[in-house]
């Protein structure tokens, strides 16, 4: 609506302006059976608070539920369910009344396809290690061949709170979806809480070892939220080698290491004070030369 403004500048004018809906639409391009979908609708010049009632509906009949809100920002939200039992061919449709304004509109016609289903949700490996590269599938009913779909990968954190940490893009083909994703600990093991803090200062007593699990995420629906997929964890490693004070090597030295999980390990420096360990828990350690009195930290 293009807005004109003639009159001086001088002086205090009245200006009428006229209220109107700019946009009311479906936030994806098809409505799944048994799952919700976003309505969107956009005003100008409607004010705060002002009533919005949107009323969901099918080409063949279906009623698709009611919204009674207000407005505001010029703007509003919100989701309709869409019935479990749909009718070939039907489409979607919702219509939107500011009564207040007098004011009506109707949104775009999307298709309403059969109920999505996702399972076998699976990694190829229950634990992962720095640079390993892992297999995720995942088996979808209800999704045309070749539609785009999103991956996302959850990491453990504290409290049992788990934070996204990538989403990557992928497509259903056959049926299904698979993808690679090569690991790698975003954040620094140093930051992971040792079982000696946790006892002190949280009310998680013990340890954890970094946790993944994933999920798929088709339009606006999210599908493995309850870890279906399973929990991968984190083991880490550790090459380091131990000079004294003169930088030379401390040659053939038994050490014992201090985990993060409060357990140890015992092992032997080779020749050139260097020692190696696998399958250790991710976060601080501390190592101990004992027959030299020695501690080094990391």
């Amino acid at each position: 609506m293009e807005t004109k403004f003639t009159k001086s500048t001088d002086k205090e004018h009245k200006v009428k302006l006229e209220s109107s809906i700019l946009h009311a639409a479906w936030s994806a391009n098809v409505a799944y059976a048994g799952g919700e979908i976003g309505v969107e609708v956009k005003t100008m010049f409607v004010g705060e608070g002002s009533k919005i009632n949107i009323t969901g509906k099918s080409e063949k009949g279906k009623n698709l539920g009611k919204i009674k809100e207000k407005i505001y920002g010029n703007g509003f939200s919100g989701k309709l369910e869409i019935p479990e039992k749909i009718k070939p061919g039907d489409k979607a449709y919702f219509t939107v009344k500011l009564p207040q304004l007098g004011l009506n509109a109707e949104s775009n016609r999307i298709p309403m396809v059969p109920k999505i289903e996702v399972s076998n949700m699976k990694w190829d490996k229950k634990e992962v290690r720095r640079g390993d590269t892992l297999k995720l599938a995942a088996d979808v009913e209800g999704v045309r061949d070749e539609s785009d779909v999103k991956i996302i990968i959850y990491e453990s954190g504290q409290g049992g709170n788990y934070e996204r940490i990538a989403e990557i893009p992928a497509n259903v083909k056959n049926k299904k979806v698979e993808i690679e994703w090569e690991y790698e600990y975003h954040d620094d093991t140093l930051n992971i809480p040792t079982e000696k803090e946790l006892q002190k200062y949280s009310k998680e007593k013990h340890y954890k070892h970094p946790e993944y699990y994933f999920t798929l995420k088709i339009d606006d629906e999210e599908y493995g939220k309850d870890r279906e997929s399973g929990l991968i964890k984190f083991i880490d490693m550790l090459d380091f080698r131990l000079l004294d004070e003169d930088g030379e090597p401390y040659k053939n030295e038994d050490y014992i290491i201090l985990l993060a999980d409060g357990k140890s390990k015992k092992g032997t420096l080779d020749e050139d004070g260097r020692g190696s360990e696998k399958d250790l828990p991710p976060g601080e350690v501390t190592i101990i030369l004992p027959k030299k009195g020695q501690i080094f930290g990391r």
